[in-house]
C-alpha cells in the first residue's frame, strides 16, 4: 500500500478519495452482514385445502366464511367450547377461507435446515394484522382493530423419501382473517425474540374484488385479460407517471402509460408482485366536432383507483369498473364490463382526490371543447358512481370575468367542501396568466385567492423567498403544472417549473433550491410530513414539508455511491441498464406520538413504526434489464443514505499528520442521537383496538399440528372477530369486555380443563386455554432517551391550526449525560369543533417539531440503515375519537329501579337480553270487610260506597298481571277508570354508560341528553318508525293533541321547548299512554297484560358541552302491564258480567227444573220400554205356529187348575194367564197352508 502524501497526482488523490470514501460507507453494512445474517420472512397466501403443500400461493378474492370447522368443533367435547353447551351454537365457528404460510429466507434462499433450526431454538413468528376503516362509516362502524396471532407449525408434504424421524420441511400457518367493511389489511410478521434473527416485515394483503373463477376452476381478471410477457419496449426508455389512490383506502392500484397498448399494470400487494392486464374496452375512437384531437392512440394515460372502482382515460373518454366486494356493499354491486361516463364530453384529464370524506370518494374530470370552464365532479359511493358538472350555474371564465379560460389541475379539499382550481387565462394573447380560484360545494360562490407571477422571481443566493410584489424577476415565466394540498399541515404547492408553498393560500413563499430550468412533472406525498418530486427528465427531488431546502436526489453525488455499492454487492433491486416506471409512498414510518394531554384529540390511527422514528421514505417501481431479460421490482428510494453520502462527498478534510493524510468528515448536526421518553400509552392516541390469539397447545409429542388443530384456530379466531361485531349492541354487558360471553360459564372449571390436558385427555387432541383469547388494553409504548447534545440545541414546534390547538414546550438540560430534555404538551383550545359522532368528520391538523439546523443533516445509524432525524410531524385529529359509544346501563338501572319502587316485576316469559318493566301502579282504596264477587278487569278499580263506615284503612289494588280477575267482597260497589295518572306510579330509571372499547374504560355517563321514543309496537315484528310530527307529538311537553307516551318532572327543556332535557340526576320519566298515543288501549294477545316495545333514542347533541362526542344511542325498552281503555274496560266489564249473570241464571233454572225434567223423562222412558216390550212380544207369538197355539191352549187350561191351589200372593199371575186362555179359546183354528196374520191384543 502506498503511503499517502501530497506528492500524489491530483487526479489519482480523487479516485483514492472516492475508494476510501466507499470502503468508509459501506463498512458499517459488511460489519452488519457478518454478526447479523440477512434473513427475511416468506409469506404466502393459502387455501385451507393446499394447506402442507409447497410451491402454492393463491390469490386474496374469496370473501365469505366457510363451514370447514363444524365437525371438528363436534368433537370438543367436554371442552371449553363444547357444542353441547346451550349457550353456544356451532353455526357462529366458522373459518376463513385462506391462511398465511410463514418461512424466511437467508441470503435470499429457503433452506430446510434453518427452519427446523429456528423451530427447535424455539422462534416462532407473530403475525399482526391490522384492519382498514372503510370509506362509508354511515353503514361501518370506524374502529382501528388489530388481531395479534402466534404461528403453528405444520409438517409439510414432501414427495421424496423423508429420512428424517419427525420432520424434513414445515412452515408456519395462522389464520388470514376477514372483516366486514375492510378490504385493505396490512401484515406485520415479527419474531417472538427467540432463534435467528430476523427483522420485521410488514406487507399488505388486500382483497381483490377484480379476480373471479373461470368455468374451469382457473383465476382470471375480470376487467381483461392476463398477459404473462413484460416485453421491454412496453418499458425501457418510457417516461415515468405518477400512481393516484385514495390514499389507505385503495386495495388494488392500477398503473398505466404503456405507449399504444391497452395495458395496465395492476396489484393487489402494493407491487410485491404485479399483473399486466389488456383491459376490455372498445379501441374505436368516438369523437365530435367540439372535441378537439390530433390522433388515435391505445394508450391509458390516467388511472384512478378508489376503495372499489377503477377509473381510466382513454383519449378523450373516461371508463370506469366496480369490483366485486360482498364484505363492503350489501350486494354484489361488481361491474360485468367496463362502464363509459360522460360520454357527451371531451375530457383531457383525471385528478384525483386523495382522501375520502362524509363516506365517500371523489375523482375529478377536466374537459375541453363545448364545456370548457367547468368540471365535473365525481361521486363514489358503495360502488356506485355519479358525476355533476360544476359550477353549477356560471362557468369559472365567466366568474373571473374573462372570455376564455382553461382549467389546468383541480385539488379537493374535503374538510371545506372546496375545490381548488389552477385556472390559465389569456392564453389566446402574447402573455398567459394563471390563477388559484376557489370555488365552494355548497355555496356555489367563487373566488380568486392567488394570481401566479408572470415570471420566476430572482433569489441571489436565498434558500427561499417571500413574494410579496416587490422583488425583482427574471426572464423565465412560470408555467405552473398543478396544485397540490396536505389536509393535515395545511401546505399548498403549486408546482411548475418553479414551487411555490403556502400555509393559507394568499402568501406564497418561493423555493429557491429547485431550478427553473426543469419542470415538475408529478409529485409524490406522503402526506406526513415529506414529498417527492419528479421532473420531465426524470429527476427526483427531495423536500421536508415545513422546510425550505430542497435536495437532488437522482442524479447526484450520493446516488453514484449508493449504486456503486449496490452493484458491488449484487443486489437483486438494481442494474445498470434500468428504468424507473413511478415513484410513491406506502406506510410511511413516522414515528407517532402526542406530546401532552389532548382530552379529546387523538393522535393519527395509521400505523406507526416504533423502530425508526425519521420521515420515511419514497418507493421505486423500476424496470430492470439484465443479460436481455427484464423484471419489475419495487424498492425504497434510500433518501437517508444519499443524503449521507452526499453529505460526505461534500464535506470531508484532508489533514496532514507526520508522513501520511488523515480523511476526516464533517458532522453538521447538533445532536448525536435523539430518541423520545415518558410517552402515554398509545391506545389513547392510535385508537388501536388490539386481540390477541394463540393456537390451541397440541397434544402430540412433536409439537406440529394437524388440518384438524388449525381448523379449530381458525374457528376460534373466527369466534372472537364475531364477539367483537356483536359486541357494539345498545345494551351494556356487566362486564366490559367482548370475550367475557364467550368463557363466563366455564372459568370455574379452567382448573379442570388444565388436568385433562395435563394427563393428554383433552378431547380432539388439541387444549384450548382461555386465556389465550383475550383484548388488550394495555399497550405500553416504547422506552427512549432525551438528546445528546453535540453543540446548542434549540427546538421549533410549528402547528397547522394554531387557532385551535396551542403546544407549550419546556426545557430540562441533563448536564451530568450532556443531554437536553423538552417536554412538550399539546392542548386542544376546543374552538374548531362542534360535536360528532364517534370517529365521524374528525378534523385533520398536525403538529411539526424541528430541530434547528437539523433538516438533511441528521441521521440515526442502524444495522440495517440510517433513519432521518430532526423532524418528528404528529398529526392530530380533533373530535370524537373512534371507539367511544354510549351503552343502556341495564345492570344498574334495573338495581335503582326495584330500589326506589320497592318492586319489580318481570315479564311471565323473561328474556335475559331484554328484560321487561311494569308500565305504573294503580292505586284504589276500598272498605276491608269485603264478601262478595265481581270481575275487575285493569285499570277498573272498586271504591267503597258513598256512606261507607269511618276507620276502614284503604286497600291498594296493584295492577294484574292478567285482563281479568275475580275479587271478592261485600257490599255496595261503585267502578270508574282512571283518567289521570295514578298518584303513586312506577317510575323509569334509564342510566347509561360511557364506554371506551379502546382502553376498556366504563364509567356512568353524567351529561346532559334528550330522550325520545321515535318507533314502537306491540310485538318485535310491528315495531315501526314514528314520523318527525308522531315524534314531536308523542314526546314534547308542548303537545296539546293528548298524545303523550310519557312524562317527567325534569323542568328543564332545549332552547324551543320541545323536548325534556335530561341528566344523570334526573327523576325519571313516568309513563302515560294518553288516548291519542299508539301505546292507548292495546289489546292483551293471550291471557297476559299487553305489553309493547319503545324504540328510544337518548342524544346528547346541543345539550351537552362537556365533549367532542355526539352520543347516539337507539334501543328498545319493553314495557307491560298496559292499561285498557275505559270504554274497552267497560265493555270486558259488562261482557264478563253479563257472561257471569247468564250463567248463574242458567244454573239456577237447571236446579229449580231438574227434578220435574227427571221424572218426566222417567215416565216418558217407560212408556217407551213397554211399547217396545210388547211389539217384541207379539212378534214372538206369531212366528210359533198353529200346533203350537193348540198345545198351547191346553197347557194353559191345566195350569189354570192347577193354580187355583196355589196362594194369594199368585193371584194376579193366575188371572193373567185366564185372560190368556180365554182369549186363545175364541180364536179361529189357522188353515192348513196359510199363515194367520198376527193380531194385537183387544
Amino acid at each position: 500500500m502506498f503511503p499517502a502524501g501530497l506528492a500524489w497526482p491530483k487526479v489519482r488523490v480523487l479516485q483514492v478519495l472516492w475508494a476510501l470514501l466507499a470502503v468508509l460507507l459501506a463498512s458499517r453494512r459488511l460489519w452488519a452482514l457478518k454478526d447479523f445474517q440477512e434473513c427475511t420472512w416468506h409469506v404466502v397466501l393459502n387455501e385451507f385445502h393446499v394447506v402442507g403443500e409447497d410451491g402454492v400461493e393463491d390469490r386474496f378474492f374469496e370473501q365469505e366464511p366457510m363451514d370447514t370447522v363444524g365437525k371438528v368443533f363436534q368433537t370438543l367435547v367436554d371442552s371449553p367450547v363444547d357444542p353441547n353447551e346451550p349457550n353456544l351454537s356451532l353455526q357462529e365457528y366458522l373459518g376463513f377461507p385462506y391462511y398465511l404460510k410463514i418461512n424466511y429466507l437467508c441470503d435470499q434462499k429457503l433452506s430446510q435446515d434453518l427452519v427446523r433450526m429456528g423451530h427447535l431454538t424455539g422462534l416462532k413468528p407473530l403475525v399482526l394484522v391490522t384492519f382498514q376503516s372503510p370509506v362509508n362509516f354511515y353503514r361501518w362502524k370506524i374502529e382501528q382493530l388489530q388481531i395479534q396471532m402466534e404461528a403453528a407449525p405444520f409438517r409439510s408434504k414432501v414427495s421424496e423419501e423423508c429420512i428424517a424421524e419427525e420432520v424434513c420441511s414445515m412452515s408456519w400457518y395462522t389464520p388470514m382473517p376477514i372483516k366486514n367493511g375492510s378490504v385493505v389489511m396490512h401484515v406485520d410478521i415479527s419474531s417472538n425474540g427467540l432463534g435467528t434473527f430476523i427483522q420485521d416485515k410488514g406487507f399488505h394483503v388486500n382483497i381483490n374484488g377484480f379476480l373471479k373463477r373461470d368455468h374451469d376452476d382457473s383465476i382470471v381478471y375480470t376487467v381483461g385479460e392476463e398477459l404473462y410477457n413484460l416485453s421491454p419496449e412496453h418499458f425501457v426508455g418510457i417516461s415515468s407517471r405518477p400512481l393516484w389512490y385514495t390514499v389507505d383506502q385503495a386495495p388494488v392500484l392500477i398503473l398505466g402509460g404503456i405507449p399504444n397498448e391497452k395495458y395496465v399494470l395492476m396489484t393487489d400487494t402494493s407491487f410485491k408482485d404485479h399483473s399486466l392486464v389488456e383491459l376490455s374496452i372498445d379501441s374505436c375512437w368516438v369523437g365530435s366536432v367540439y372535441c378537439p384531437h390530433s390522433g388515435f392512440t391505445a394508450t391509458i394515460y390516467d388511472t384512478i383507483a378508489t376503495e372499489s372502482t377503477l377509473f381510466i382515460r382513454q383519449n378523450q373518454l373516461v371508463y370506469y369498473f366496480t369490483g366485486t366486494y360482498t364484505t363492503l356493499h350489501e350486494s354484489n354491486r361488481g361491474s360485468d364490463s367496463w362502464v363509459r361516463v360522460l360520454a357527451s364530453e371531451c375530457i383531457k384529464k383525471l385528478c384525483p382526490a386523495h382522501f375520502h370524506a362524509n363516506g365517500s370518494e371523489y375523482v375529478m374530470a377536466l374537459t375541453v371543447g363545448k364545456n370548457e370552464g367547468f368540471i365535473h365532479f365525481g361521486t363514489i359511493t358503495d360502488g356506485q358512481v355519479s358525476f355533476e358538472m360544476l359550477p353549477k350555474q356560471w362557468s369559472v371564465c365567466q366568474q373571473i370575468a374573462v372570455y376564455t379560460c382553461n382549467i389546468i389541475w383541480s385539488e379537493y379539499i374535503a374538510g371545506e367542501h372546496t375545490l381548488l382550481l389552477l385556472v390559465e387565462t389569456g392564453y389566446g394573447g402574447s402573455s398567459k396568466l394563471y390563477q388559484v380560484v376557489n370555488y365552494n360545494r355548497v355555496t356555489d360562490e367563487m373566488d380568486v385567492v392567488y394570481k401566479v407571477p408572470e415570471f420566476v422571481p430572482e433569489a441571489r443566493g436565498l434558500e427561499f423567498l417571500m413574494i410579496l410584489g416587490t422583488e425583482t424577476y427574471t426572464n423565465t415565466p412560470m408555467v405552473p403544472k398543478g396544485i397540490s394540498f396536505n389536509p393535515y399541515n395545511n401546505l399548498i404547492f403549486i408546482w411548475g417549473n418553479f414551487l411555490l408553498q403556502s400555509s393559507d393560500k394568499e402568501n406564497f413563499i418561493y423555493l429557491a433550491d429547485f431550478p427553473k430550468e426543469q419542470t415538475i412533472k408529478y409529485i409524490a406525498r406522503s402526506f406526513l410530513g415529506n414529498m417527492a418530486i419528479v421532473t420531465e427528465t426524470e429527476e427526483i427531488w427531495y423536500l421536508v414539508e415545513g422546510t425550505y431546502r430542497v435536495y437532488q436526489l437522482f442524479p447526484s453525488r450520493g446516488w453514484d455511491v449508493h449504486m456503486s455499492l449496490q452493484l458491488m454487492q449484487q443486489s437483486s433491486l438494481y442494474a445498470s441498464n434500468e428504468t424507473m416506471v413511478t415513484l410513491f409512498y406506502e406506510d410511511n414510518k413516522l414515528y407517532q406520538v402526542p406530546g401532552g394531554a389532548l382530552g379529546e384529540t387523538l393522535g393519527h390511527p395509521r400505523r406507526a413504526d416504533t423502530s425508526s422514528p425519521g420521515p420515511g421514505f419514497p418507493l421505486q417501481l423500476v424496470y430492470l434489464m439484465y443479460k436481455h431479460e427484464g423484471r419489475l421490482v419495487k424498492r425504497p428510494m434510500p433518501v437517508e443514505k444519499l443524503l449521507m453520502y452526499q453529505q460526505y462527498t461534500n464535506h470531508y478534510d484532508l489533514e496532514r499528520k507526520g508522513n501520511y493524510s488523515t480523511l476526516s468528515f464533517t458532522n453538521f448536526c447538533p445532536f448525536s442521537v435523539m430518541r423520545l421518553r415518558n410517552l402515554p400509552r398509545p391506545q389513547r392516541y392510535t385508537r388501536q383496538e388490539r386481540y390477541r390469539a394463540r393456537p390451541p397447545s397440541i397434544l402430540e409429542r412433536s409439537g406440529f399440528h394437524t388440518k384438524n388443530s388449525l381448523a379449530i384456530y381458525q374457528g376460534l379466531v373466527y369466534y372472537l372477530l364475531w364477539l367483537h361485531s356483536k359486541y357494539d349492541k345498545p345494551y351494556a354487558d356487566p362486564v366490559h369486555d367482548p370475550t367475557w360471553r364467550w368463557w363466563r360459564n366455564n372459568k370455574q372449571d379452567k382448573d379442570y380443563f388444565f388436568f385433562l390436558a395435563s394427563n393428554w385427555r383433552s378431547a380432539g387432541g388439541v387444549y384450548i386455554d382461555m386465556d389465550s383469547y383475550e383484548k388488550i388494553y394495555n399497550l405500553e409504548p416504547e422506552a427512549g432517551s432525551a438528546f445528546q447534545l453535540q453543540t446548542q440545541v434549540d427546538v421549533g414546534v410549528v402547528l397547522a391550526n394554531p387557532g385551535c390547538i396551542e403546544a407549550l414546550v419546556k426545557q430540562e438540560v441533563l448536564i451530568n449525560r450532556n443531554s437536553v430534555l423538552f417536554l412538550i404538551t399539546l392542548k386542544d383550545k376546543k374552538l374548531c369543533y362542534d360535536q360528532g359522532i364517534s370517529g365521524h368528520h374528525l378534523m385533520k391538523t398536525s403538529m411539526m417539531v424541528n430541530v434547528v439546523g437539523s433538516s438533511g443533516l441528521c441521521f440515526q445509524e442502524t444495522h440495517l440503515e440510517p433513519h432521518m432525524q430532526g423532524n418528528l410531524m404528529v398529526p392530530v385529529l380533533i373530535g370524537c375519537p373512534p371507539g367511544k359509544r354510549l351503552a343502556f346501563d341495564i345492570t344498574y338501572t334495573l338495581e335503582y329501579s326495584r330500589r326506589q319502587n320497592k318492586h319489580y316485576f318481570d315479564c311471565v316469559h323473561v328474556d335475559p337480553e331484554m328484560p321487561c318493566f311494569l308500565f305504573r301502579d294503580s292505586v284504589c282504596p276500598f272498605p276491608s270487610p269485603a264478601q262478595f264477587t265481581a270481575l275487575l278487569p285493569p285499570p277498573l278499580c272498586a271504591l267503597p260506597p258513598l256512606s261507607s263506615p269511618a276507620g276502614h284503612p284503604p286497600f291498594v289494588l296493584r295492577h294484574l298481571t292478567f285482563p281479568l280477575s275475580v275479587l271478592s267482597f261485600s257490599g255496595q260497589a261503585n267502578f270508574f277508570s282512571w283518567s289521570q295518572p295514578p298518584s303513586n306510579p312506577i317510575v323509569f330509571y334509564p342510566f347509561f354508560l360511557i364506554q371506551d372499547l379502546v382502553t376498556g374504560d366504563s364509567g356512568s355517563f353524567q351529561g346532559s341528553y334528550v330522550l325520545l321514543v321515535v318507533g314502537g309496537g306491540p310485538t318485535l315484528e310491528s315495531i315501526r318508525d314514528y314520523s318527525n310530527d308522531e315524534i314531536y307529538r308523542f314526546n314534547s311537553p308542548q303537545d296539546k293533541t293528548n298524545s303523550l307516551i310519557w312524562t317527567t318532572r325534569t323542568t328543564r327543556t332545549t332552547k324551543d321547548s320541545a323536548y325534556h332535557i335530561m341528566s344523570y340526576e334526573s327523576p325519571g320519566i313516568e309513563w302515560l299512554c294518553l288516548e291519542n298515543s299508539p301505546c292507548y288501549d292495546n289489546v292483551p294477545r293471550g291471557i297476559f297484560s299487553p305489553e309493547f316495545f319503545f324504540k328510544v333514542l337518548v342524544s346528547n347533541r346541543g345539550v351537552d358541552t362537556s365533549t367532542y362526542c355526539n352520543y347516539q344511542l337507539t334501543f328498545l325498552v319493553h314495557i307491560h302491564g298496559l292499561p285498557l281503555s275505559s270504554k274497552r274496560a267497560l265493555f270486558i266489564f259488562m261482557v264478563s258480567t253479563s257472561v257471569f249473570v247468564g250463567l248463574v241464571i242458567f244454573y239456577i233454572i237447571f236446579c229449580l227444573l231438574w227434578p220435574l225434567m227427571v221424572k218426566g223423562c222417567t215416565m216418558l222412558r217407560w212408556k217407551i220400554n213397554d211399547i217396545i216390550a210388547s211389539d217384541s212380544y207379539y212378534y214372538c207369538a206369531s212366528i210359533s205356529g198353529i200346533s203350537s197355539m193348540s198345545s198351547l191352549r191346553h197347557s194353559r187350561q191345566g195350569s189354570i187348575v192347577s193354580s187355583r191351589v196355589e196362594e194369594d200372593g199368585a193371584e194376579p199371575r193366575e188371572a193373567m194367564e185366564g185372560q190368556l186362555m180365554t182369549l186363545a179359546s175364541h180364536l179361529p183354528p189357522p188353515p192348513a197352508t196359510i199363515t194367520p196374520p198376527l193380531q194385537g191384543p183387544s
